[in-house]
């Protein structure tokens, strides 16, 4: 049987697992006793990690696939910093391992076009701690085998994380910054390339993991409250807008992401092509289960 090991059973994670559930064993690693009890409910084995030590022995003796969804800290990617020694060990029978980056290793490009050739210019502390993040992991290919791909997220969405919630929470807003473009994805389709990778393995590999429109993010505001039949909020200059430093440091960067990698190399066909998909179908499925 398959075993599926993910280094943190977050948001994209979790999508996976569930998406491969059918003949794979799946285990997760958790923190805290409610994010065990979560893994057991749905299934899967839990193992603890909170990055400051190694995987207790015999973690990942029949691990064949692996996936990390960790973000690296001050400390750098606490998966590596901790269990190195442990996944080398067992790199000879991992068959897949993925890591999940994001397209901020390619920094702010102006509205401008990015691929996986691009060169990485990160402008962000975020970005840099990611592209340090996916050397080491992609030396862990180079140096011991381990057949890693690396996966570059753009802005995800999808149930339970999305603008219609914001805008139903009176907390979105149109902030207009002249120019300024975001590519997006939705979690179900972060899934899909995952599982098409595995089914088309390439060590070595970066791929982008994007939907096919990068957009202004006020437009996307704007679209979610046209499909609640509500008002869109008032827009905001950037200048202006009260943001928090977190929130004005995404708008640093403006770019377009381009798929074609995902497309041509892995044969995925994106299940939704961008927010307006995505978002409709999010909707639909509320009032179904509703």
């Amino acid at each position: 049987m398959k075993h599926l090991f993910c280094f943190g059973m977050g948001y994209s994670a979790a999508a996976l697992a569930c998406r491969l559930a059918d003949g794979w064993k799946v285990t997760g690693t958790y923190r805290s006793q409610e994010a065990k009890a979560s893994l057991a409910a749905a299934g899967y084995g839990q193992v603890p990690f909170d990055g400051s030590a190694a995987l207790p022995p015999g973690a990942l003796d029949e691990v064949t696939h692996l996936v990390s969804s960790i973000p690296p800290g001050k400390d750098g990617d606490p998966v590596l910093t901790s269990c190195t020694t442990q996944i080398v060990r067992h790199a000879g029978h991992i068959e897949w391992a993925g890591y999940l980056s994001t397209t901020g290793v390619y920094g702010d490009r102006a509205g401008g076009w990015v691929d996986e050739t691009s060169e990485l210019t990160p402008s962000t502390e975020r970005g840099r701690r990611r592209l340090e993040a996916e050397s080491g992991w992609l030396a862990l290919h180079t140096k011991h085998g381990l057949p890693v791909h690396l996966f570059r997220l753009a802005g995800i969405y999808g149930p339970g994380r999305n603008q219609l919630e914001s805008v139903r929470k009176g907390t979105a807003r149109r902030v207009i910054k002249p120019g300024q473009v975001f590519s997006r994805i939705h979690v179900d389709d972060i899934s899909g390339v995952l599982a098409a990778s595995i089914d088309r393995p390439d060590p070595g590999t970066a791929y982008n993991v994007c939907d096919d429109e990068a957009a202004p993010p006020q437009d996307v505001v704007a679209h979610a409250a046209e499909l609640l039949k509500v008002d869109a909020p008032p827009e905001v200059d950037f200048e202006a807008a009260e943001m928090s430093p977190m929130g004005r440091s995404f708008y640093a960067e403006s770019k377009r992401v381009s798929n074609e990698r995902i497309k041509h190399d892995l044969g995925y066909e994106l299940i939704y092509p961008s927010y307006r998909e995505g978002l409709k179908a999010l909707l639909q499925s509320e009032t179904i289960e509703h």
